[in-house]
């Protein structure tokens, strides 16, 4: 199957609310960066009643720009996808202005406990004091004027990611989960991969007929994106188990083969990705490490 076909064209009119369909606009922070591309989308669902997806950093700029997107309009509710810093701070803010109650699906945690010695090195990143008001459950619906959105959980990018499902409407906002400018950063303890694809068959199986993702610009045809997208992380894994059958023993070994066409600025993320491979791997009995998988850990065939 032929890689995902990633889309780089996107015009982040920043300071300015860009209708995307029928009842939805989009307010992009400018905040680019090799993680967030040209910034963080956040999205206003709803007409005279909204909902905001993803209310994004603490930005003054961009909350100014919100604020006037959403001048005459009541805000209900505060969406967020996952608690990452360029996502979730601004939530706090837009409620205190708003009165509008918060929702995810839970506080920031990693996807399993960190090991003795281990620092997570997304812990920057992380915005651990946002706690929603409400937590929603997978499948849990909540509604406001001419809108519906029901949660779909993904955890993977992180344990508490969730989708947010528009319903009658076959729009998917997805987060950070899908984008289509790039692969997600899967990286442990954060993030797990066995988590990541386990949720991306979710979505395949859905068959929405747009996605809408936290950085660039829409998913067109999700079905043959998604499905690409799944054997190019299932290509990376056999990638992974071959630098392991060929005989590199260490992380770093690999993403030099691997990676060897990736900017190095990016081989940190790179290395990242590839441990929450092989955690899967190990999970699976695939491969063996001389002790708990780390970056700097051995590995080998069993």
């Amino acid at each position: 199957m032929d890689s995902p076909a990633f889309d780089l064209a996107f015009e982040p009119a920043y300071g300015q609310a860009v209708p995307v369909v029928a009842g939805v606009e989009r307010v992009t922070v400018n905040n680019p960066g090799p993680f967030t591309f040209f910034g963080t989308n956040s999205y206003i669902v709803g007409s005279s009643s909204v909902a905001v997806i993803d209310p994004g950093p603490e930005d003054e700029a961009h909350f100014q720009t919100l604020m006037a997107a959403l001048a005459g309009r009541a805000v209900t509710h505060i969406f967020v996808s996952h608690t990452h810093r360029d996502h979730s701070p601004l939530a706090r803010r837009l409620q205190a202005a708003t009165g509008a109650v918060t929702v995810g699906q839970g506080p920031h945690r990693p996807a399993r406990p960190l090991r003795e010695g281990e620092i997570n090195p997304f812990a920057e990143s992380s915005d651990l004091s946002f706690v929603p008001d409400i937590a929603l459950s997978d499948g849990e619906t909540l509604s406001g004027d001419g809108w519906s959105l029901r949660a779909v959980l993904t955890p993977g990018h992180t344990a508490n990611h969730a989708a947010f499902a528009l319903e009658g409407r076959d729009i998917l906002f997805t987060g950070d989960h899908v984008m289509a400018w790039s692969t997600s950063i899967v990286a442990p303890p954060d993030g797990s991969m066995a988590d990541y694809m386990t949720s991306l068959e979710r979505l395949i199986a859905r068959e929405d007929r747009q996605l809408l993702p936290g950085h660039g610009g829409p998913v067109m045809e999700p079905a043959g994106f998604l499905r690409a997208l799944k054997a190019h992380r299932l290509r990376r894994e056999q990638a992974v188990l071959a630098r392991v059958q060929a005989g590199d023993t260490q992380i770093a070994e690999m993403v030099k083969v691997i990676y060897r066409d990736t900017d190095p600025k990016l081989h940190g993320a790179a290395a990242l990705s590839v441990l929450a491979h092989i955690e899967d791997l190990l999970e699976r009995g695939e491969i063996a490490a001389d002790g708990p998988p780390s970056l700097a850990a051995t590995y080998r065939l069993l």
